[in-house]
C-alpha cells in the first residue's frame, strides 16, 4: 500500500513539472505561429493604409471640384480679375497624366484655376500662381505613393485623352468637360472619369456627370 502511494506521489510530482516548462519543439511552434499571424497582420494593415490612402486622395480631389463649383455659383470674384473686366466668375480643376507637358502638371499634381478668358479650359503655360495675369490659382501636389493614373471622357463619339478640365460657370452649376482647349463636337458626354492608382496596383475613381454631380467609387 506505501509503494502504491508513493508511485502515485511520484506520478503527481513528474506531471507537475511537465506542466511548469515548454519543449523547445513546443517552443519552436508558438514561435512559428507568432510570426506568421504577424506577417498576416503587418500585410493586411498595408493593404488596409493603401485603401485609405486611396480614399484620402479620391476625396480631396472631388472636393477640389466641389470648391470650383461653389466658387463659380458664388460669384467669387479671382484676385486676377481686373475690376473693369465683364468676366464672368468662372473656375475649373485640371488634370494632366502626361509626365512631362507644357503646363508643368503630371500625374503626382492637379491644377486649380480661374478660366479668364472664359474658353472653360486651363490654357497658360506654366502654373505660376502668384502672378496675376495666369489662370492658375493653385497647384495640389500629390505628397504620398498615389498617383494620378489616368482621365477619360466617356460618351458617345469621344476621343482617348491625356488631359481633361472640369470647369462651372455662373450661373448654372453643371460641368463643363472638356479636353485639348477646342470643341468636340462628335462627342456626346456622359462623364468624365479620374482613376487614382497605388503602387500596389489598387485603383479608385471620380465620376463627374455634365449635370455636375460627382461619384467617388
Amino acid at each position: 500500500m506505501r509503494k502504491l502511494k508513493e508511485k502515485i506521489l511520484n506520478n503527481k510530482k513528474w506531471f507537475t513539472r511537465r506542466k511548469t516548462g515548454m519543449t523547445y519543439v513546443e517552443l519552436i511552434v508558438v514561435l512559428s505561429i507568432f510570426a506568421a499571424l504577424s506577417t498576416v497582420a503587418m500585410f493586411d494593415y498595408g493593404k488596409f493604409q493603401d485603401n485609405v490612402d486611396l480614399k484620402n486622395l479620391t476625396s480631396d480631389i472631388a472636393l477640389k471640384i466641389i470648391e470650383a463649383q461653389k466658387a463659380s455659383i458664388g460669384g467669387n470674384i479671382s484676385t486676377h480679375v481686373s475690376p473693369l473686366s465683364n468676366w464672368r466668375p468662372a473656375y475649373g480643376v485640371y488634370f494632366d497624366t502626361n509626365n512631362i507637358n507644357s503646363t508643368g502638371a503630371n500625374s503626382k499634381n492637379f491644377l486649380y484655376f480661374a478660366d479668364l478668358n472664359n474658353d472653360t479650359f486651363f490654357n497658360d503655360v506654366f502654373c505660376t500662381p502668384s502672378f496675376s495675369t495666369v489662370e492658375c490659382l493653385d497647384k495640389i501636389s500629390i505628397t504620398r505613393n498615389d498617383y494620378i493614373s489616368n482621365v477619360e471622357i466617356l460618351g458617345t463619339g469621344c476621343p482617348s485623352i491625356t488631359n481633361l478640365s472640369i470647369a462651372f460657370k455662373r450661373p448654372d452649376s453643371s460641368a463643363i468637360i472638356t479636353s485639348g482647349g477646342a470643341p468636340m463636337p462628335s462627342c456626346i458626354i456622359s462623364s468624365a472619369k479620374i482613376t487614382v492608382a497605388s503602387p500596389r496596383g489598387n485603383r479608385a475613381f471620380i465620376t463627374i456627370y455634365p449635370s455636375g454631380r460627382i461619384q467617388i467609387n
